[in-house]
């Protein structure tokens, strides 16, 4: 006997599977408990239509630099505070709460080596469905990606002791009777030091000294979301009003950061570029006026965060951040940009740096 195919048997097929499927679905005998875990055949072909995704996006979604090896302690920080608890970290057991899921978190000091430094950014930038692996919580921050790729290149290597020292909170001289400040003071001082000057890394500013008000309004900020850090809005979101403001009148009071004037050390200070319709720096960064300190900031810093809001060259203008400063940095020449962040940072003498 023969069958003939046609179009109308194909068709009430598959209407028939699709609705024999539906069916199933309605009839609740799918097993979806993280406790029953997957088929190998199913846990393999999950994991290689991830790989194979992975390998595929980040070849066309990635920056031309995708690593940072050069400061880890705030990469190492966020991964403590962030991820520690479903991956592990040297010296520290995962959360066995998150081990129970379907599929666990690996060990990442054991599958870092399988990805190229293009995937692992892709991965943390992104994240991956259906794994619990959230993606980066701001997409316009991959200064601080490519510092975690490189933190996550340092993992297998990696001794509890040096993990320690990466991330462990600093001491500090806060008194005891201020317990909104002791609750949250230890999740600062593991990147910014107890002096407040940043632990000597590029992209940690010296904070000791600054404005409070700016301070308490940064940290609002980051807790809302709008302002842009992976690290800090983590940070900040666990902290409530009172916390807040005693943290920022606490590292507004330390030796550090003054309320100085621009010297004229580089054309742009004081006079800033009409023909770029760039206003000089002091325009706004004057004593009396309302932003933030930056004479005697981190050389590195500055340049980070002026090569961060130039954007990428493959970013159009009209797709980039149009609020002032990054608007003001994208009209900054790229090659004054590192001369001019060295003329702010020598403009005082700041108190000894805590090393890192």
């Amino acid at each position: 006997m023969t069958l003939r195919l046609t179009w109308k048997r194909v068709i009430v097929t598959l209407v028939g599977l699709a609705l024999a499927g539906l069916l199933f679905a309605w009839s609740g005998l799918m097993q979806i408990s993280a406790s029953s875990g997957h088929w190998a055949v199913t846990d393999w072909f999950l994991h290689w239509t991830m790989q194979n995704s992975v390998r595929t996006y980040s070849t066309f979604q990635t920056p031309a630099k995708v690593r940072d090896d050069t400061a880890l302690v705030s990469a190492a920080g966020h991964f403590r505070q962030a991820c520690q608890v479903c991956h592990g970290a040297p010296g520290h057991r995962p959360s066995p709460v998150m081990q129970s899921a379907t599929p666990p978190a690996p060990d990442l000091a054991k599958v870092a080596g399988h990805y190229t430094d293009r995937e692992l950014f892709w991965i943390v930038k992104h994240g991956v469905k259906f794994t619990g692996m959230p993606a980066w919580p701001t997409p316009e921050r991959p200064d601080e990606i490519r510092r975690m790729v490189g933190f996550l290149r340092a993992l297998p290597a990696m001794s509890p002791q040096r993990y320690e020292e990466l991330t462990a909170p600093r001491p500090s001289s806060a008194p005891e009777s201020a317990p909104p400040l002791a609750r949250s003071l230890a999740a600062c001082t593991g990147c910014h030091g107890s002096d407040g000057m940043g632990r000597e890394q590029s992209d940690i500013p010296i904070i000791a000294g600054q404005k409070a008000d700016h301070l308490y309004h940064t940290l609002r900020a980051y807790a809302a979301g709008s302002r842009q850090s992976g690290a800090m809005q983590v940070a900040a979101a666990a902290l409530d009003e009172a916390q807040m403001r005693a943290l920022a009148d606490h590292f507004a009071a330390l030796p550090g950061l003054r309320d100085v004037p621009l010297a004229a050390t580089h054309p742009l200070l004081v006079g800033g570029d009409r023909r770029k319709q760039l206003p000089a720096c002091a325009s706004c960064h004057a004593p009396g006026r309302k932003a933030p300190y930056i004479a005697g900031q981190h050389a590195a810093y500055l340049t980070g965060r002026l090569e961060a809001w130039q954007g990428e060259e493959t970013t159009i203008d009209a797709h980039k951040p149009q609020v002032p400063m990054p608007v003001i940095a994208r009209r900054i020449p790229a090659d004054q940009i590192a001369p001019l962040a060295r003329a702010l940072s020598q403009q005082q003498t700041a108190p000894k740096r805590e090393p890192h």
